[in-house]
């Protein structure tokens, strides 16, 4: 669940911090005062877009914290597949600091990648805007959240199909690749003459890297010399002053002393540890010297084949593996065009073998998608009974496009609706209103709640387009979902309000001339007040904070039932 939120300098948010609980979190507030900023942060935080111009005037940064606590074992096993840190009592922190020239996002104090928020938020949350209910209209929505309630037994057929499709679509485009007599003749000669010049060099694995190395050495040896020589007379001892000599009085004249004091002893056993050590570099060091030697040939032969090696990178890959690698694939290719009417044959076997591997995978999964279709309209049906539709009818077409095949198979999959008693039951997308469309994808995302490990879900005005007894169909709905779920959901009507479990309320304010947003939680009288707001018009009257308090008290038993 989102335990809390934290929000500084972000638009007219100064700085706040909102703690939400388990069950129904209700956001309300005046039109203007900042609601959809408060659920924007959350979409900040978890990877949206993000613009300098969002960052509040006169501050340097803008700051957003979210911290979740995960219990859900799936949910604990999907994150640890994508390695995002987590602390051991399942405690998830996500910041994102927004600045003029980048953006900073960390999670558990380690930085992640945009695409690393958003296949996390895809975890942890299920956020429904404002006008997500609009994409019912397009009919692919419906095989997309038809597929999320399948998925279970869908998933990995689905992803048997993307494997197998990918194929078929790489066999048809190197069938449509035809080359005539004459193209086949350049192609065969351009790949004899790189496989030729490629053969011809005998490359072996990491010979650039060790080439290079003997490169630098030798060009560099005349300053290597005078470096190590300077050393092997620094630490010698040819001259009065080299190291060696200077170490060797110093454990000569210690040992005569050592008789007097047998502390002494342990610092000589040091200092000739020491002149060991130096003696046997200095020994070392005259090796390496007496071994570096310089022959010309032997630099210009490395110098050669350097070159050679460089350029053949330069033309087939940037290393020997890919050059290799490339010389590979123009042999299988060479292979295909001197024999190539023998090739296309076997294309189309090919073909044929990988499309009727696609159709049993597909058929599969149109199978599995008539199964779930049919437990999902009955659910559906109920859920949409509930929220108040006086008569409805749902149900969901399964139809096979032949021939017709995408990554998800060759189905389509539509919403058919009818709303009212004699009114045949026709798509979705021609007939649902703007009210019947937020009361339909609140009911599909109650059923996929069912099935899905997400805990936490936000509504930013579901209750768009409705009012009356519809309204408080639509709260019981989003009671009933937060038993089992955490909700955060922005409303404007008395009657989802009511159902609050948490209720907070979001208020715009000038002080010295700066608007700032804020957001606090209420109770009691406050929430009475909030709601007899909701209710009235610009003067709150008593009978308005009775009706208020009557609500709320029904709100009360109602979820009691």
């Amino acid at each position: 669940m989102l335990v809390s939120l934290h929000v500084k300098n972000l638009a007219l948010i100064d700085e706040t911090e909102v703690y939400f609980e388990n069950g129904l979190n209700i956001l309300t507030g005046e039109t203007g005062a900042g609601k959809s900023i408060i659920i924007g942060s959350v979409n900040l935080a978890l990877g949206a877009r993000a613009d300098k111009d969002m960052i509040r005037t006169g501050a340097e940064y803008a700051l957003i914290e979210l911290v979740f606590q995960v219990t859900n074992s799936e949910q604990i096993q999907l994150l640890q597949a994508m390695e995002i840190p987590m602390e051991e009592d399942g405690t998830i922190l996500i910041q994102r600091k927004i600045m003029p020239a980048r953006n900073i996002s960390k999670v558990c104090g380690e930085n992640v990648t945009s695409k690393m928020l958003k296949d996390l938020a895809g975890i942890l949350i299920d956020i429904h805007g404002q006008h997500e209910h609009q994409s019912l209209f397009h009919i692919k929505k419906h095989m997309e959240l038809l597929d999320s309630f399948a998925k279970t037994e869908l998933e990995p057929v689905k992803n048997q199909i993307q494997t197998v499709y990918k194929e078929y679509i790489k066999i048809l485009h190197e069938i449509e690749q035809k080359v005539d007599d004459k193209e086949k003749a350049r192609e065969i000669a351009l790949a004899e003459f790189e496989i030729d010049e490629i053969e011809q060099a005998k490359l072996q694995i990491s010979e650039d890297e060790e080439l290079e190395t003997s490169y630098t050495r030798m060009a560099n040896s005349r300053k290597i010399m005078e470096s190590i020589g300077n050393a092997y007379a620094l630490t010698g001892t040819d001259n009065a002053s080299g190291a060696g000599e200077l170490i060797g009085r110093a454990v000569r004249d210690l040992r005569m002393v050592t008789g007097f004091d047998g502390k002494l002893t342990q610092l000589e056993e040091s200092l000739v540890t020491i002149d060991s050590l130096l003696n046997d570099f200095n020994r070392s060091i005259a090796d390496y010297m007496s071994d570096m030697e310089f022959d010309e040939q032997d630099f210009a032969d490395i110098e050669e084949r350097l070159n050679l090696l460089n350029h053949l990178k330069a033309k087939y890959g940037d290393t020997i593996e890919k050059v290799l690698i490339y010389q590979a694939e123009q042999t299988e290719k060479l292979e295909k065009l001197r024999d190539y009417e023998q090739y296309q044959i076997e294309l189309q076997n090919k073909l044929q073998v990988t499309k009727q591997e696609l159709d049993n995978l597909c058929e599969q999964a149109s199978a599995i998608r008539v199964t779930y279709a049919e437990q999902l309209s009955k659910k559906m049906t109920q859920a949409l009974l509930e929220l108040n539709f006086l008569k409805v009818q749902f149900e969901i077409q399964v139809r096979k496009k032949e021939d017709n095949y995408s990554a998800n198979g060759f189905d389509e999959v539509e919403f058919m609706i009818s709303t009212n008693p004699g009114e045949p039951i026709k798509s979705l997308c021609d007939v649902a209103s703007g009210g019947e469309l937020s009361r339909i994808m609140l009911a599909l995302k109650t059923v996929l709640a069912e099935k899905d490990a997400i805990e936490t879900l936000i509504f930013d005005e579901i209750d768009a387009g409705i009012s009356g007894k519809t309204a408080w169909k639509v709260s019981e709905q989003l009671a009933v979902l937060g038993r089992n779920h955490q909700i955060i959901c922005i409303t404007h009507l008395p009657q989802i309000a009511a159902m609050a479990d948490n209720h907070f309320v979001i208020a715009k304010q000038a002080v010295d001339g700066i608007t700032t947003t804020s957001i606090q939680p209420v109770r009691s009288e406050q929430e009475i007040e909030e709601l007899a707001r909701l209710l009235g018009g610009e003067v709150i009257t008593e009978a308005v904070l009775n009706n208020a308090k009557e609500m709320k008290d029904l709100a009360t038993k109602t979820k009691q039932i």
